[in-house]
């Protein structure tokens, strides 16, 4: 008797697994809402220097003051962080009667603060903490600050739910998120702010990590497939909400705190949570894994699950048991020719699908369209990019998916480089058919990679690519700073690196027909026999099960 059978006889889609899965599937809904909030948090409204303050008496119109105090840029705009020494008056046209008539036009920085226009939001950390002219960096080293906690989170909760369980760390990780969401909106400081957003992003990674081993751990095989779908989808949906709720609350405080209250409620019903049984019986505890079998039996109304016992448990768990007894580092994916080809090419390819994919995701405003309906668009183009690259991985391959989809979106932000900025629709189409391209970039990444890593490194192989992809992602938005520099050079960067990852992902092999390696001797072994085919009865086989798992990647 296998686990597999266990969980069969305790009832493996019974109700117990549907209300398992809607109450971990619920909390990635609100994932989207933290990962791209800073699109509205951070939004940088026009702004100009503020009026002299002499002018506080004066009978002059709003216009006519800006008029006096502020010059125009070469396109006829107020100019953003320089004003005059002293007002124009002569710009009003009075014929001489001001003595200030002769003076030259000498400017200034903006030592009377800004002026900002609050339409699309009434305030933002930008308005807030004026952080424009000097200090405009500011915002991107904000977003890479929370990409730095996502980073850590992965480290440190990806430990330690190996430790202590998934269900604490989740527990943990909810709470997380709800205190750091809520100091974020309280913050009083930009520093506070990055300190408790960093809070935000380590919640996140372990809110990921275990949300979706303990849905995988109570489920079938055979019902992986709708679950992934579903889990998958949310994150897109949430992309969707996060538009909603910002439509709707337009201050950046209460926008954060309207996106982190939630998960004080999902800390609550999480206690409701079964531990892994599975991570139970391999942590030599198989007495309360034989308590959490038996308590879902009870809540499925299967009556001989109360037949399971400990020798039972322990038998069923043989297999998995020998199958950890190896001991393997990250150093193993580096050892040998072939598997050092392929995981620095695959560390290429996540890094640059990340840092691209944010690169794009994080700065919607320089499209020039209304921010809250090209989130809508951002987000529901993951859609179709999920269903195509799915077929073109099932008949066309996984190599050319993976080195298509990166050329592609790369080409597509090359392409914008040369699209005048007034062309907003065209602009804002390219610029959505490479987001998609980078999202199904994405889901190709996880099954090719787990398809390329052998079973005994398959784990440290996909930390080690994650990770990278993390490194991608707290990058991105420093690249940004060069556009003060050179208008073009993001877009440059940003559209050059997937293209060069679709060239190194072609030095990867090809997984479609082929077993998955076992140990490292099978990866050197690859092509060079053809042992490693399957047969075409198997290949149907083995085509369903990579289906769903890239389903469940989704």
């Amino acid at each position: 008797m296998a686990f597999a059978d266990l969980l069969e006889q305790v009832g493996s889609t019974g109700r117990f697994q549907v209300l398992h899965v809607t109450l971990l599937s619920i909390p990635i809904l609100m994932m989207a809402s933290h990962n791209l909030l800073q699109n509205f948090v951070a939004l940088v409204p026009p702004h100009h220097c503020s009026a002299h303050s002499n002018l506080s008496w004066s009978q002059l119109s709003p216009e006519e003051t800006l008029l006096i105090s502020v010059p125009l840029d070469p396109v006829g705009r107020p100019q953003r962080c320089q004003r005059y020494v002293t007002p124009q008056w002569h710009l009003l046209d009075l014929n001489g009667s001001s003595a200030e008539q002769g003076l030259d036009a000498v400017l200034q920085e903006c030592t009377d603060g800004w002026s900002y226009n609050l339409t699309v939001m009434t305030s933002t950390i930008i308005s807030d903490w004026d952080l424009v002219c000097d200090l405009r960096s500011l915002k991107e080293m904000a977003q890479t600050v929370y990409m730095g906690g996502v980073l850590t989170g992965a480290f440190v909760f990806g430990g330690l739910s190996d430790r202590f369980g998934r269900r604490n760390l989740l527990l943990i990780s909810y709470l997380l998120m709800a205190i750091s969401g809520t100091c974020t909106a309280f913050s009083s400081t930009f520093s506070l702010f990055c300190l408790f957003r960093f809070g935000c992003g380590m919640a996140l990674s372990g809110l990921v990590l275990n949300s979706f081993s303990l849905i995988v751990e109570w489920i079938p095989t055979r019902v992986r497939t709708v679950t992934g779908t579903m889990t998958g989808y949310c994150y897109t949906i949430g992309q969707l909400i996060l538009a909603a709720i910002a439509y709707f609350i337009r201050d950046w405080r209460w926008l954060t705190l309207a996106v982190s209250l939630p998960f004080y409620a999902f800390f609550l019903f999480s206690w409701w949570f079964h531990e892994s049984s599975r991570w139970l019986a391999l942590k030599n505890r198989p007495e309360e894994a034989v308590e959490a079998l038996k308590s879902v039996a009870r809540f499925n109304g299967r009556q001989e699950g109360e037949k399971i016992d400990v020798k039972m448990l322990q038998e069923s768990m043989k297999k998995e048991m020998s199958n950890i007894q190896g001991s393997y580092s990250i150093l193993d994916l580096f050892r040998t020719p072939k598997m050092r080809i392929m995981t620095v090419c695959l560390s290429v390819v996540w890094l640059s699908t990340s840092f691209a994919y944010y690169g794009l995701a994080m700065d919607l405003q320089k499209f020039g369209v209304d921010i809250y309906l090209i989130q809508v668009i951002f987000g529901a183009v993951d859609i179709p990019a999920k269903v195509i690259i799915t077929v073109c991985m099932i008949y066309v391959g996984r190599r050319p998916s993976q080195s298509g989809a990166l050329i592609i979106a790369g080409i597509t932000i090359l392409i914008n480089i040369l699209v005048p900025y007034d062309k907003q629709t065209i602009r804002t189409c390219l610029a959505v058919v490479g987001k998609g391209c980078l999202a199904a970039s994405f889901n190709c990444c996880y099954l090719y990679s787990g398809e390329l890593y052998p079973t005994i490194l398959r784990q440290n192989g996909m930390g080690w690519v994650s990770m990278m992809a993390r490194v991608g992602a707290m990058v991105a938005p420093m690249v940004l700073l060069t556009g003060e520099h050179v208008p073009w050079l993001p877009a440059l960067i940003y559209g050059g690196a997937p293209i060069l990852s679709g060239v190194a992902a072609i030095f990867l092999p090809e997984t479609l027909g082929m077993h998955l390696p076992d140990t490292v001797q099978d990866v050197e072994e690859w092509g060079s026999d053809q042992s490693s085919k399957v047969s075409p009865k198997e290949a149907m086989i083995l085509q369903d099960t990579q289906l769903n798992l890239l389903k469940q990647a989704a």
